[in-house]
């Protein structure tokens, strides 16, 4: 089996799983977003905010919809896991590139000045 390694990191922009109920999975059952929220046994207002794309899928919200949608609730929280991911790694960058990785050695201390 061919292995392939991504030179660089995708540069994809990282997609709110509640904007794909949103523009995809509502419209293509014919659901409302007062129908989809009473089939899922949540309030107009819960799954509003997570339409809007301004609260998480939590795990109790993704096991509803993959129950809704037939695909289970791993989908769900993978795409907001990786919508959490990318945000934190944007907001982090300048951190995180300051932290040297364990394998590789630390610099060497500066010599004193004669």
């Amino acid at each position: 089996m061919t292995e392939y390694r991504v030179k660089r990191p995708l540069q994809r922009p990282a997609v709110h799983p509640g904007e794909i109920l949103r523009e995809d999975v509502l419209p293509a059952l014919e659901l409302s977003t007062g129908a989809a929220a009473k089939r899922l046994g949540v309030s107009r207002q819960q799954l509003h905010r997570v339409l809007a794309c301004t609260h998480p899928v939590s795990v109790e919200m993704a096991l509803r919809i993959g129950r809704l949608v037939g695909n289970g609730p791993g989908l769900w929280l993978r795409m907001q896991q990786n919508h959490d991911l990318r945000h934190a790694e944007r907001r982090l960058k300048d951190e995180l590139e300051k932290i040297v990785p364990a394998e590789t050695p630390p610099p060497a201390p500066a010599a004193p000045a004669a």
